[in-house]
């Protein structure tokens, strides 16, 4: 399993090194420390995160400093900056996310839970990330399902048509509702299922173009994801 890349970015060498044995207790994670703002963006060049985690106050350049140079380039701007921050208040917390931080961990930290903080943070930039992948990736299945349907008029139990109609199906049951897609799992369940049924021979052809259809039009809901 690839390891996800932390970056962090720290003036205090006493705080670099407690984060990162923080960070190495969790095997998922590689960890990068750097002592400026500066060399965090030449770090990124040469090694890409998976979130920086950033110090706010810094000489020279800042956590918002460091974090709006990053926004600059296409290559860093979608990476996920959480800042460390003793000024942890509702007021700065709300200030620093308006900056486009992903979130702010308050200083002093629990070194034994940043691990799970880091997981958390990670798992709801990520997810927002995914989503538009996610979306591009069921119009592309979409397309395919629908050059499936043309085909199940010559379809017999243990055709590829149905084959493959079928691993598209338990695919989308899997997937879809991660993202708040609730409708295409539920009509993926029922493609799936009367697929399954179909090749078994205990079913009817009929439901399986009327389960396909129904979760066609669920996908062309999506926007996005419209069916050409």
């Amino acid at each position: 399993m690839t390891a996800l890349r932390i970056l962090h970015v720290d003036d205090e060498p006493d705080i670099r090194e407690v984060v990162e044995l923080s960070l190495l207790l969790d095997p998922a994670f590689a960890v990068r420390s750097c002592a400026s703002g500066g060399d965090a963006l030449a770090a990124v060049a040469e090694w890409p995160p998976d979130l920086i985690l950033c110090d706010v106050m810094m000489p020279v350049m800042d956590g918002p400093a460091t974090l709006a140079r990053l926004r600059e380039s296409p290559q860093t701007a979608r990476i996920p900056v959480v800042f460390m921050t003793a000024r942890a208040q509702t007021r700065e917390i709300e200030h620093f996310k308006s900056l486009g931080a992903a979130g702010v961990i308050s200083k002093p930290f629990d070194p034994m839970t940043l691990a799970a903080s880091i997981r958390s943070h990670l798992r709801t930039a990520g997810l927002s990330a995914l989503r538009g992948g996610f979306v591009r990736r069921l119009r592309a299945d979409a397309a395919a399902l629908a050059h499936c349907r043309a085909d199940l008029a010559d379809a017999a139990p243990g055709s590829a048509a149905l084959e493959q109609i079928k691993t598209f199906a338990h695919a989308l049951a899997g997937a879809a509702g991660i993202f708040g897609f609730q409708d295409i799992t539920r009509g993926a369940q029922e493609l799936e299922k009367a697929t399954a049924e179909k090749l078994g021979g205990g079913g009817a052809l009929a439901k399986v173009e009327q389960a396909l259809d129904a979760l066609l039009a669920a996908i062309d809901r999506v926007p996005g994801a419209e069916i050409p």
